[in-house]
């Protein structure tokens, strides 16, 4: 099993202005967020526009990238796709590329909803991969919950060991952390506290614009410096309530091009932000700097 805790950055995908993938940009990103001490990088991420990527480009980006991490942080693909076959396919793409772990949506558009059929869906990727599987619960965005109880059966798949838990509810999460199983934050205004209460790590996209500070706030909790974590957190939230409020990616990207980590820009249908969103998101940087 795979050692996926501290930071796993759910990467920004570098966009050319008219929407195309700088690959030299997310090479040379790559580079920077393994210097700013991450320990993972989670490519194909949302955060990089996984819905509005084609499959060839994510496994571009995939093989660009194990090439460039070489070992020198866990790797995580997100192999999510609508058609399971695809699913499989991607996935053993990923793992034939020395993936640490597949980051794999539930099927999110009319597919399964109670969970013996979500069970099933896990079940058939699991034994077709030999890598760690990250379930990923979202359900503000895919509709589907993933329950505790259905949480506990997924975990006795041989290689389901992790969920990615970016709902939000500290009470479920507890939950999910209850059952003694692998659990990784994904709801960036709830890091510390989920650090806290025991998760292992993250994948976040929130990092992408302060990837030193996410690391150092991950080892202040880890070390028992609870209040020098909190007053880390004090300058991170605001910029953090500030992207989870609405046009998460567009804001994302904005701050990472503020802040040394330019991923240029979002492709559509995604659009840039207003000059009244880019003065706001400025002030909620404020006071990192």
């Amino acid at each position: 099993m795979s050692d996926l805790g501290g930071i796993n950055l759910a990467m920004q995908t570098p966009m050319h202005a008219d929407g195309s993938i700088d690959y030299a940009r997310w090479e040379a990103l790559i580079d920077l967020y393994i210097d700013a001490g991450v320990h993972g990088l989670v490519l194909g991420a949302g955060t990089g526009q996984h819905p509005y990527l084609t499959r060839d480009e994510c496994e571009r980006l995939y093989e660009l990238g194990a090439r460039r991490i070489d070992g020198r942080c866990n790797l995580i693909c997100q192999t999510s796709a609508l058609v399971q076959d695809e699913v499989i396919e991607r996935s053993l793409h990923a793992q034939g590329l020395g993936a640490d772990a597949l980051m794999i949506l539930p099927p999110y558009l009319e597919g399964p909803e109670d969970d013996d059929g979500l069970f099933a869906f896990y079940e058939a990727i699991d034994a077709r991969v030999k890598t760690d599987i990250i379930g990923y619960n979202i359900p503000q965005t895919t509709g589907i919950g993933i329950s505790v109880e259905l949480f506990k059966r997924l975990n006795q798949l041989e290689h389901f060991n992790y969920i990615k838990d970016s709902a939000g509810d500290l009470t479920t999460h507890q939950e999910y952390l209850a059952t003694g199983f692998k659990v990784l934050n994904g709801c960036d205004p709830n890091t510390v506290f989920a650090f806290i209460a025991g998760a292992q790590g993250c994948i976040w996209g929130g990092a992408n614009y302060m990837p030193r500070e996410s690391v150092q706030l991950y080892d202040l909790v880890a070390s028992g410096d609870i209040a020098g974590a909190m007053a880390l957190w004090s300058r991170m939230i605001p910029s953090l309530l500030c992207i989870w409020r609405g046009n998460y990616i567009p804001k994302v990207k904005a701050a990472s091009r503020q802040r040394g980590f330019d991923g240029g820009s979002v492709r559509a249908p995604l659009t840039e932000l207003s000059t009244d969103e880019l003065r706001e998101l400025a002030a909620s940087l404020e006071p990192l700097d």
